[in-house]
């Protein structure tokens, strides 16, 4: 573990009890997941015993905390599966690219959109938070699942950079947004989502709605930013329509209503609108411009009427007539209902310009409605936004990367490239003072790289290294060489993602790991298994020589079948030098030396010498095993009944402790670890075992 010295002083003061501060050592080194384990030790005094304290520190991910680990950990397994079917993909199409371009950008876009939509599908459910309830007249907002900051930045670059097909009805895209993600600011900001939830919460303690001035606030609020359903609702709570209120305010509540009816109606251009959505949905533009004038009209008309002087209601007149106002677009009137510039800029794209188009007029709005109503400390969404519509790639990135994380940045990096050559440079680009890496592959890696500092994690971080094509296969090899090996389900895994990615060196040295880390302690059939896995000759070797030194020994009965075990492990055929075929052929002798039993068993014994003859005939039996194979067969040598070896066998065996009295005068001679007696009682065993052969044949 690295250590830490205090410099100039001590980290934690602590004293001896001699007026001697003792300087503490500090240690710090990485635990689970994402905290550090920090150790101070102290020294001893000559009173006390050394002592010292371990913490574990976790260490904050920077976020804000709306998701916690365990959703970042779900979000994080269930992006992988988007993202490789959109490399897999693109990797299929590059080929076809050149050569008919034009259905390639098409189908490529068609990719990114499903992509896309993939992604923000497993960031949670969109649920609009203005729905009208029908049943319940007291509810003017649903309540729904809290929405995340995460899904609504998605949600923007969805909007702006991949759904092509929708940039025409871009501005009730943007109305919708605001509609389920308004609420996010309010931590920072008032916000009409606010004033809706405030006046729902209290209203049931109002008697007379039309008297309280937070009850038009709060209409007027909710109309400015396109909440018709709810506007409409709370017009249709207003006490003319009390049925003992009609008679004597018909006129109040049909100016009431004739507003409530205009709003119901008016113009929207967009695709389709959902079922319980006000408005009158026109998808050509000529269509939208022609009923937007006639609604227009209707509505000076209105405005301009003389059942204003028949209202006696002093608030219902003004408050209508404000929402007037807020439908003819007055500036004055949209910038007291909002609440901050991105609901003014909302309110100006549904009234004031609802033709804009192009990310240019879009952005301009955005500056001039901040300079009406500017913000001390801007929300991070509004950061994005601003870097979209300022069409700023780097902002867009930075944003990402500062609120929230190397998640988003490693997968919006495919959402920022679409149709934008300057982007697509920009990202792809390979720079020197990034090692010549890129942009997207550098988020990539650091993406990776916090993958892999986690446990339940690292298994998916190969999926984004392999779409590296500098330096992420080489990351991933050490990656996989860092898992441990002691754990078969992980080393299985280990495996097979190497097999994924055709990495068979990697996965030949990992099974070489496991097989030296099993070896070493003491599993040594599960060393010798994955050893022959990886076909490691040399290490095999190494082992067989293990093995040859209980040749010719006294093994007990437990010890022979280990020993007989690890034997069967090997493959006999794997070594053309012979060393395992050895190894097989002496197993099998002293199996068959282990079935003569008392020496009565003439077929066993016989069998026996067979084996003992196989192994002294072979040139694969080691030189130096002979004496010992002979000293295991004095007791077949010295047979009672008959002798086993011929004549011609015998004088072999002679022949062979002649050579191995030769071989004794040379300098690498390896002596066997046998009694001083054993030369002797073998070649006495030998002639005599002749002179017997040779008497019976």
């Amino acid at each position: 573990m690295p250590e830490t010295a205090p410099a100039g002083g001590e980290v934690v003061p602590m004293s001896s009890g001699h007026g001697q501060p003792l300087a503490p050592r500090l240690s710090i080194c990485w635990s689970r997941g994402n905290s550090l384990r920090v150790s101070l030790f102290s020294l001893a005094s000559f009173e006390d015993e050394a002592g010292g304290e371990v913490v574990e520190v976790k260490l904050c991910d920077g976020g804000d905390g709306e998701i916690s680990n365990a959703q970042w950990r779900t979000i994080a397994y269930d992006s992988v599966s988007p993202f490789a079917m959109l490399q897999n993909r693109r990797n299929s199409m590059s080929s076809f690219s050149n050569i008919n371009p034009s259905p390639y950008h098409l189908e490529c876009w068609e990719y990114m959109m499903d992509y896309s939509k993939d992604i923000n599908v497993l960031l949670g459910n969109k649920k609009s938070s203005v729905d009208s309830l029908i049943e319940d007249p007291d509810i003017f907002l649903k309540k729904t699942e809290e929405p995340t900051c995460l899904k609504a930045a998605w949600e923007l670059m969805e909007m702006f950079y991949v759904n092509k097909l929708s940039q025409a009805w871009l501005p009730e895209r943007i109305v919708d947004w605001l509609a389920d993600y308004d609420r996010l600011f309010a931590a920072l900001h008032g916000t009409v989502h606010m004033k809706v939830m405030n006046f729902q919460n209290v209203h049931n303690d109002i008697e007379v709605y039309e008297d309280d001035l937070r009850y038009w606030d709060v209409i007027e609020s909710a109309l400015a930013v396109g909440w018709l359903e709810i506007v409409v609702k709370m017009l249709r709570r207003h006490g003319s329509y009390q049925l003992d209120q009609l008679s004597n305010r018909e006129t109040e509540n049909g100016l009431v209503e004739a507003v409530a009816l205009l709003i119901s109606k008016m113009p929207r251009m967009r695709s389709e609108l959902e079922p319980g959505r006000l408005g009158e949905c026109y998808k050509a533009k000529p269509d939208f411009i022609k009923a937007w004038d006639k609604w227009r009209g209707q509505i000076t008309k209105l405005d301009s009427c003389a059942f204003w002087i028949q209202c006696h209601h002093g608030q219902t007149r003004e408050g209508l007539k404000k929402l007037l106002q807020i439908l003819l677009g007055n500036t004055n009137s949209l910038l007291a209902a909002t609440t901050n510039w991105l609901e003014l800029c909302v309110s100006h794209l549904i009234y004031i310009r609802p033709f804009t188009v192009g990310l240019e007029s879009m952005y301009n709005l955005a500056q001039n409605c901040i300079q009406l109503k500017p913000m001390s400390s801007p929300h991070k969404l509004m950061n994005i936004i601003i870097g979209i519509l300022g069409e700023n790639t780097e902002v867009v990135l930075a944003e990402c990367s500062k609120e929230f994380g190397p998640w988003m940045v490693a997968h919006a990096i495919e959402l920022l490239t679409v149709g934008s050559n300057e982007a697509e440079s920009l990202l792809h680009e390979e720079r020197y003072n990034l090692g010549e890496i890129s942009l997207e592959e550098l988020h990539r890696l650091a993406y990776a790289q916090v993958l892999s500092s986690h446990a339940l994690t690292w298994q998916i971080a190969p999926v984004y290294l392999s779409s590296c094509m500098k330096h992420g296969m080489g990351l991933l090899e050490i990656l996989l060489y860092k898992q441990p090996v002691q754990l078969k389900e992980l080393l299985l895994k280990n495996l097979e993602i190497c097999r994924l990615y055709d990495l068979d060196d990697c996965s030949s040295n990992i099974m070489k790991m496991a097989g030296v880390y099993h070896w070493k302690h003491g599993r040594k059939g599960s060393g010798i298994y994955w050893l022959q896995q990886a076909r490691d000759e040399f290490r095999l070797n190494k082992i067989a020589q293990q093995l040859f030194a209980s040749v010719g020994k006294s093994i007990s009965d437990e010890s022979f079948k280990q020993w007989e075990g690890l034997i069967g492990l090997l493959d006999s055929e794997s070594n053309a030098a012979g060393g395992f075929e050895f190894l097989h052929k002496y197993r099998d002798f002293k199996r068959s030396l282990q079935q003569i039993g008392d020496g009565k068993n003439d077929i066993a014994a016989q069998k026996a010498i067979d084996s003992l003859m196989l192994l002294m005939r072979n040139t694969s039996t080691p030189q130096r095993f002979w004496l010992p194979l002979l000293n295991d067969s004095l007791k077949l040598l010295n047979w009672q009944h008959r002798p086993l070896l011929s004549v011609s066998n015998t004088n072999l065996l002679l022949n062979k402790l002649q050579e191995l009295s030769s071989a004794r005068l040379h300098p690498g001679f390896v002596k066997p670890d046998l009694p001083a007696e054993a030369l002797n009682s073998v070649r006495l065993a030998l002639a005599t075992n002749l002179g017997r052969a040779i008497l019976e044949e």
